[in-house]
Formats: structure tokens, sequence, C-alpha cells
């Protein structure tokens, strides 16, 4: 397949940087990955922050929230870890998309009323309203266990020993 538009329809334009989802929703959807390539068993901070190489001070803030929205129980302790608190088919991408971005409005007339003078006629305000619900209605098409589906190829990407991995 060739994917070659995609990356032409993404890019971002003369240097500029693209719509991107904060590093917290980003840290937040590689962690339920790693825990739920796991299965069951505990998984640490420390060991998710070294498989993905990011900041384990971030990845502390972002598994206390995901934590109190109940995505992960987290277990205190010697012997203690977090572990996915649903299954993966109840975890919806757009939900933890929603929960964890602080502002998912592209320009300011979304989030806001009297941002610019032509708000009650504008059309490009319509469109990226369209276009933001759009981007979610995608999201929440996949569950964590869509994100899971690669298996065995997906622990091995994490660097899980074979022991740990999913089967295939």
């Amino acid at each position: 397949m060739n994917v070659n538009w995609i990356k032409q329809a993404i890019a971002p334009a003369r240097g500029k940087q693209a719509m991107r989802l904060t590093l917290g929703t980003d840290y937040a959807l590689r962690t339920l990955i790693y825990v739920g390539a796991l299965g069951g068993r505990l998984a640490t901070i420390a060991e998710i922050a070294a498989s993905f190489d990011v900041s384990k001070t971030h990845l502390m803030k972002v598994v206390n929230k995901l934590g109190q929205q109940g995505y992960l129980d987290t277990i205190r302790g010697k012997g203690g870890g977090i572990r996915l608190a649903r299954s993966p088919a109840q975890i919806r991408v757009g939900a933890v998309v929603r929960e964890t971005e602080e502002e998912l409005a592209v320009v300011g007339c979304l989030a806001a009323t009297g941002f610019c003078r032509i708000e009650g006629c504008c059309v490009l305000r319509h469109a990226l309203r369209e276009a933001t619900l759009a981007f979610l209605r995608t999201l929440d098409g996949y569950t964590l266990a869509d994100l899971l589906a690669p298996g065995a190829a997906l622990g091995h990407s994490l660097g899980l020993a074979p022991e740990m991995r999913p089967a295939q």
C-alpha cells in the first residue's frame, strides 16, 4: 500500500509544526499499550520509561492520572506496579484522548465565544469543528484491544522477553 499521500497530507507546511496531541496524551496511550501487552502482569513505571526511552518523572504523572481516571490499577509497595483496570476492549482511544488532552480546539474560536468578529457567520469555524469531531469519531472507532492486535510483534518491538509477549 502506498502511504506517500498520507505523509504529504500530514506533513507540516514549510517547516511549521503540525497539529499534535500533547506529550501527556502520547505517554498515556503508549503506557496503556505497554501495560495491555503484558496481559495481567504488573508493569513498573521504570520499565515503561526504559522501553519507550521517555522521562520517568513525566510518566509518573501520566500513570497517576490514568489511575485516577480508572484506566489503570496502581499497586503500591514491594512487588507493586500497574495493570489495566478494564479490559482492552473497554478502553476507547477517543475517550483516552478526550480525558488526557486539556484542549482539543485547533483554533481559539472553537474554545471560546467572542474570539473573532466573524464567528457568527464563519464557515471556517464550522469546518474546523467538523474536522475535530471527525478526528475524535475516528479514534472512538479504536479500542486498546485493536492497538494490541499485533500481539507478539508488538511485544518484540516493546522489548518484552519472549515469555512476556502476547500470543499472535
